[in-house]
């Protein structure tokens, strides 16, 4: 089984990395696993014309958006770790996604048509704002929103959220939320 873990915070030490490590050291025991710093890739923004639609690669030239489709094609289970970033998922992980539509889902204009069935997907979230805030649409609950929205247009299963509200007592809670996000990660 390969896992495949896309990391989208900038911070090394923060809090979706240091989740994402400990995820990472579990999930290198029990399957293939390759983490992506989505911060570190070169991605070049979609320019929105539409010539990948309904199933071809991106046209813009090779960059890292190509090569992390390969690894998204790839992975039996996702884990995607963002911090909330006004509500939503960080722009790079936007641009990741936004160009990849045909790697996500078959579009041609009547036909909608999920293209990464049987894929599993756990999520890890982030957010300064204290609960119940965190739970807010512009705070953590709009991450997980579009994070759901775009895998669900994949068919991807999602088997496991872990929001994480008021980073700055983090330290407190650290070793009871690497337990939960450790034992999100399916067996064998």
């Amino acid at each position: 089984m390969k896992c495949l873990i896309l990391s989208c915070s900038p911070r090394k030490k923060g809090v979706t990395s240091t989740l994402l490590t400990a995820m990472e050291a579990e999930a290198s025991r029990r399957y293939e696993t390759t983490r992506a710093d989505v911060n570190s890739l070169d991605i070049k923004p979609c320019i929105g014309c539409e010539k990948c639609r309904p199933d071809k690669r991106c046209i813009l030239p090779e960059d890292d958006a190509h090569r992390a489709a390969e690894l998204i094609r790839g992975a039996d289970i996702l884990v995607i770790g963002s911090p909330t970033y006004w509500g939503n998922i960080t722009a790079p992980l936007k641009a990741l996604f936004d160009r990849n539509v045909p790697l996500i889902e078959y579009i041609d204009g009547w036909t909608l048509k999920p293209m990464l069935k049987g894929k599993r997907a756990i999520l890890v979230v982030s957010s300064d704002a204290p609960f119940p805030f965190s739970l807010l649409s512009s705070q953590a609950g709009g991450t997980i929103r579009a994070l759901k929205t775009i895998l669900k247009a994949g068919g991807v299963s999602i088997k496991g959220i872990l929001s994480v509200s008021g980073a700055e007592t983090f330290e407190k809670r650290k070793e009871r939320l690497i337990r939960r996000a450790v034992a999100m990660l399916p067996a064998k």
